[in-house]
């Protein structure tokens, strides 16, 4: 054969119709803001429109669009513009200039009326502080948004409940917010928004005034539920590990402006400034490197029909020791080696499936370093590597897996070591300074 708790980079998203389309979107609070944008200082810093205008600049000529039922997320620090950028996607905030198209409809074009029936139908929204009503039983503050639609009480009900199992809070629907702890309440703002079905889901650091435990398994219950509902979410944060944990999709802003859009991978190990590879410098390659990007091709596949002879001459002849059967539909059966191949023809048998090795590793296109590296560490062959629906689409080899988590921790040593001695040089100096100033007193 020819010789990359915490799943990162999940890939529930597989593709699929633009569902979100943004077009050299502009946010400016001030007066008369329209001016700038004819102005040279379109072009400006930030700070120096501020100074000159009185206008803060707080999206500047965005663009980016996010597939159905992708989980797309938004980051940067505070002040970025990322909470004004998912506000002006509803029109909360009203854009200065640009185009926002949801559904191939240009919303930025819409009505109060159409506008609320947007609001109503096609999105949901999830803040960071919940937004529950106190008054409100767990069962009401899930069904409100349909009463609110007019579904009557019955089936809004039925509805609600449904909704609040898939959230993991059955048995909770009679009790008010204030007896549930922050994480649950975040689940019943999840639950309200999924209750009326919206296409898309726009969430403004939801998971952010959670304790860390918590919002962790807050994480691992959106990806949960993702899996299920496939819908289009657009996701908020300043945290990077959130970032490379649920996106299949990042955009990283900076004053505003969109820096960097791309697969959690593509951040980590190609950012393209030093801004992005500053924000990233700390974000570990073995948490988002998936099986895809390291995967190989063998150099030959064998099909289930096939005898053994026939078999072990295509290995001989493509120098292979072993390699992967498959069905006519590409489904992976196993692997075979060239020792088993002997063994079965010495037998007299021509059922090629007898040869196939037991307990054979295999990974998925989307599982990251950290996880393959307990897969080769327990066998001695390469790693087949399957999509969702089990067709065979590469091996990765022991090696590289375990080649890529050396050099990471050779890495890190280096950098401690490099903190250590740079920390002796700054004590050595303070120590000189300490002896110069007594020899002069």
């Amino acid at each position: 054969m020819n010789d990359s708790g915490g799943n990162y980079g999940q890939g529930l998203f597989q593709g699929g119709e633009i569902c979100i389309s943004v077009h050299g979107l502009w946010k400016i609070f001030g007066p008369e803001p329209e001016k700038i944008l004819n102005m040279d200082m379109s072009n400006s810093t930030k700070q120096a429109i501020l100074e000159e205008t009185g206008c803060v600049m707080a999206i500047r000529d965005v663009s980016f669009e996010v597939n159905s039922g992708e989980l797309f997320v938004i980051m940067g620090l505070s002040g970025s513009g990322k909470s004004t950028l998912i506000r002006c996607i509803l029109r909360l905030i009203e854009p200065t200039a640009g185009k926002i198209i949801i559904n191939g409809e240009d919303i930025c074009a819409y009505d109060k009326s159409q506008l609320m029936n947007l609001r109503r139908n096609t999105t949901g929204m999830i803040f960071q502080y919940f937004g529950l009503f106190p008054h409100h039983t767990v069962l009401d503050n899930v069904a409100y948004g349909l009463k609110v639609k007019g579904v009557d009480k019955e089936e809004r009900y039925a509805r609600a409940r449904e909704i609040i199992a898939k959230v993991g809070l059955r048995e909770w629907e009679s009790y008010f917010p204030s007896a549930l702890s922050g994480g649950m309440q975040q689940r019943v703002g999840i639950a309200r928004a999924l209750a009326n079905d919206p296409d898309v889901l726009l969430m403004d650091e939801p998971f952010s005034g959670l304790d860390p435990l918590i919002r962790r398994q807050m994480q691992d219950e959106l990806i949960a539920i993702q899996s299920e509902v496939q819908k289009t979410i657009l996701f908020v944060t300043h945290d990077l590990d959130e970032a490379l944990k649920l996106g299949s999709h990042i955009a990283i802003m900076r004053d505003g402006e969109i820096i960097q859009v791309g697969t959690p991978e593509e951040v980590i190990t190609a950012p393209s400034d030093d801004y992005v590879r500053s924000f990233v410098q700390d974000a570990s390659p073995a948490k988002v490197v998936t099986a895809r990007s390291i995967m190989e091709q063998p150099r030959v596949l064998l099909y289930e029909w096939q005898g053994p002879k026939t078999a072990l001459a295509l290995m001989k002849s493509n120098s292979s020791d072993e390699t992967f059967v498959v069905t006519r539909t590409g489904k992976l059966q196993g692997m075979v080696t060239i020792e088993n191949l002997i063994k079965l023809i010495k037998n007299k048998s021509n059922f090629l499936h007898e040869a196939l090795e037991p307990d054979l590793p295999v990974a998925t296109v989307d599982m990251v370093l950290e996880d393959l590296f307990p897969l080769a560490m327990a066998t001695r062959y390469p790693i087949a590597v399957v999509d969702e629906k089990g067709k065979f689409m590469g091996y990765v080899h022991t090696g590289a897996i375990l080649g890529s988590m050396i050099q990471e921790k050779e890495e890190d040593e280096s950098q401690r070591d490099e903190e250590t001695s740079g920390q002796k040089r700054e004590e050595g100096e303070i120590e000189n300074i300490e002896e110069e100033n007594s020899l002069d007193a």
